[in-house]
């Protein structure tokens, strides 16, 4: 059978560049997964306190907001590839330092200044430039397919990279290694893949870039234009309020507290605790790739509010479950629908900004959702600290999850994107 055969149709049409950035984004999620399960089992071994943990990934989070934004309303027209690997670096540069000390106020500056993953998930300013790039070398019908099939590329990234993290730790702890010097080792092998990632960015055509748009008569400069966007600028920043909404629930689950509520809760150690989310992000990726069907028959964001709002019911439910097999089992349904808006909230996003801001709005809505994400971990810090409150975090998500599901129907539901007329 020839090879064609056996590659989806949306893929077909990918050019080198489009199969290098499925690459990046497997590389790069992958390292994520692998620190989210050990990270703050790292930074309590180095003698942090719980609160103190959440303040720092709030922090990091917080950075993270600068760079991007930075990074991003620059891509198209400095450069995508300048920007994709200027976040490389400073991935690399932010897992150097992690690994370099235990010093809070050092760690502070680099989780500040660098790129660091608590979540498992994308940060930084690569999901928004290479969605970008993406929408430019697909037709539009095609484009929610191939972004569910870049969704399970990193969700099996991270699923890999949940389970190599929790084994390798495991591994070196029953040799000769201490617990913090086996979680460091992961750390320095995220600054490895990092280092892998600049290189591979290198590797970029020109091909990926994007024609400026031709420029119209003078005008004063503005917020809109200093951040990369004019004439989408209402429709990106009523889709940012809610993303930031969507993402500060998140915030307060996050995998690498997830993690910890598993070992609080039933004890489990960081090697089950991989298999545990390998298996959620692996079930998380496969169903993204029933959301490009779904999105054909009921539209994009139909899709994102009807397999979002039973996932966060199921997230309340993690916690009432009276042991660790009814917990796992309802954390991995919740998983198996809880990735299904992703891509159709990412292709909805691509599909009605104007083409030469998509970088941009991909970065400013990107943010919004670090920001958001960005301020829960904090509270979650302050109440993963007391062990009467560990359940408290799963029911504020999912009820801010749902007040999102049904504040973005009620925003967008009139407003269709060019292939759904």
């Amino acid at each position: 059978m020839p090879a064609s055969k056996l590659i989806p149709s949306a893929l077909n049409s990918l050019t080198r560049d489009g199969w290098l950035l499925f690459l990046t984004r497997f590389v790069r999620l992958f390292a994520y997964g692998s620190l989210s399960v050990i990270l703050v089992f790292y930074l309590v071994s180095l003698g942090l306190t719980t609160a103190q943990t959440g303040l720092l990934l709030t922090l990091t989070l917080a950075g993270d907001i600068v760079v991007s934004l930075y990074l991003t309303t620059r891509a198209d027209r400095i450069g995508r590839r300048r920007m994709l690997i200027a976040g490389a670096i400073l991935m690399a540069a932010a897992g150097l330092a992690f690994a370099s000390t235990r010093n809070f106020l050092f760690l502070i500056i680099a989780g500040t200044i660098g790129v660091i993953s608590p979540s498992g998930h994308e940060v930084g300013p690569f999901l928004s430039i290479e969605q970008a790039a993406l929408s430019h070398v697909v037709t539009a019908r095609a484009r929610t397919e191939v972004f569910a099939w870049y969704t399970l590329a990193g969700s099996l990234a991270t699923a890999l990279g949940a389970l190599c993290g929790g084994t390798i730790t495991q591994t070196l702890q029953k040799g000769t290694m201490t617990p913090v010097e086996s979680y460091r080792a992961v750390v320095l092998s995220y600054a490895a893949l990092g280092i892998v990632l600049a290189l591979l960015f290198t590797r970029l055509s020109s091909l990926a870039e994007v024609s400026p748009a031709p420029e119209g008569p003078a005008s004063p400069p503005t917020v809109a234009t200093a951040f990369g966007v004019t004439r989408s600028r209402h429709v990106v920043l009523k889709l940012s309020s809610l993303f930031a909404l969507d993402s500060f629930a998140g915030g307060f689950v996050v995998q690498s507290f997830a993690a910890y509520w598993f070992y609080l809760r039933f004890g489990v150690r960081p090697a089950a605790l991989g298999a545990i989310f390998f298996w959620a992000n692996v079930f998380a990726g496969i169903s993204a790739l029933l959301a490009s069907r779904l999105a054909s028959q009921i539209g994009l964001i139909r899709t994102m509010v009807v397999t979002h709002l039973p996932s966060n019911v199921l997230l309340i439910l993690v916690p009432l479950m009276p042991n660790l097999k009814l917990a796992v089992l309802v954390l991995l349904v919740r998983f198996s629908i809880s990735q299904m808006d992703v891509p159709a909230r990412q292709s909805y996003t691509m599909a009605v900004v104007s083409a030469e801001e998509r970088s941009a709005a991909g970065g400013i809505t990107g943010v919004a959702r670090t920001t958001g994400a960005a301020i829960s971990p904090l509270f979650a810090g302050f109440l993963f600290a007391k062990p009467s409150l560990i359940n408290i975090p799963f029911f504020i998500a999912g009820a801010l999850k749902i007040l999102y599901d049904l504040l973005l129907y009620r925003s967008f539901r009139k407003l269709h994107p060019p292939e759904e007329h």
